[in-house]
């Protein structure tokens, strides 16, 4: 079974005021909820279930989806105040059933090798971050790398080309099982900037077409270029 934890709770502060009534997973591109793209690629990349965290709006993702999507599984979690984006992943895993699991966010379109990211994880099991080359790292901040392992992040604010985090991962079952259920915790600040420096996490590069529509520009941006999806 190939599972999926999609974040998709977040209040999507930057886009409120050109899409004031809809959670930002749902913003309309070109015609559709952004996070229809985002589970038609996982369907056709063979996911079976996928785990929605949901916060600010959950009910309207709910009742649009409901709970089956293009012959997959949904499942909805539901945040009862905010837990950061560790928090969201914890509690989305804790109603997962696969060894490992694949993390996505929910505002964000990556048409990942997802068959080869699966054959790299199974060579060490190790957890996983997947990496994106990108003409201007300044938005998103760097990832420090030493071959195929990150050992660190640089801040934002950097310009120039480099390599981001895309916001993909691939974790173990019992990854965060450090933190407790219903924690609130950053996954980047309070675990993996930590964990980088004593467990092995492997860097996955892809090539696959990336965007981030949490800002307006690029929300724009997406409009254009994912016409055609």
């Amino acid at each position: 079974m190939r599972e999926a934890i999609i974040l998709a709770g977040g209040f999507g502060t930057r886009l409120q005021h050109i899409v004031p009534n809809f959670p930002k997973p749902m913003a309309p591109i070109a015609g559709r909820p952004f996070l229809t793209y985002v589970l038609d690629s996982l369907a056709s990349k063979g996911f079976s279930r996928v785990i929605l965290s949901l916060g600010f709006m959950a009910e309207k993702i709910q009742v649009f989806f409901g709970n089956q999507y293009q012959g997959m599984e949904l499942v909805y979690v539901v945040e009862k105040k905010p837990l950061g984006t560790g928090g969201a992943v914890r509690l989305a895993m804790s109603n997962s059933y696969a060894d490992h699991v694949f993390v996505f966010n929910g505002d964000t379109y990556l048409d990942l090798e997802v068959d080869g990211l699966e054959q790299f994880w199974q060579k060490n099991n190790n957890p996983v971050i997947v990496g994106r080359q990108v003409p201007d790292t300044f938005r998103y901040g760097r990832l420090i790398t030493d071959n195929s392992r990150v050992t660190g992040f640089s801040e934002k604010g950097v310009s120039g080309a480099g390599m981001i985090n895309a916001g993909c991962y691939v974790f173990n079952q019992d990854q965060l099982n450090q933190f407790t259920v219903n924690s609130t915790f950053s996954l980047e600040s309070d675990y993996l900037e930590h964990a980088v420096k004593l467990v092995d996490i492997d860097l996955f590069v892809t090539r696959g077409y990336f965007i981030d529509i949490g800002i307006p520009e690029d929300y724009e941006l997406a409009q254009v270029e994912m016409a055609g999806f």
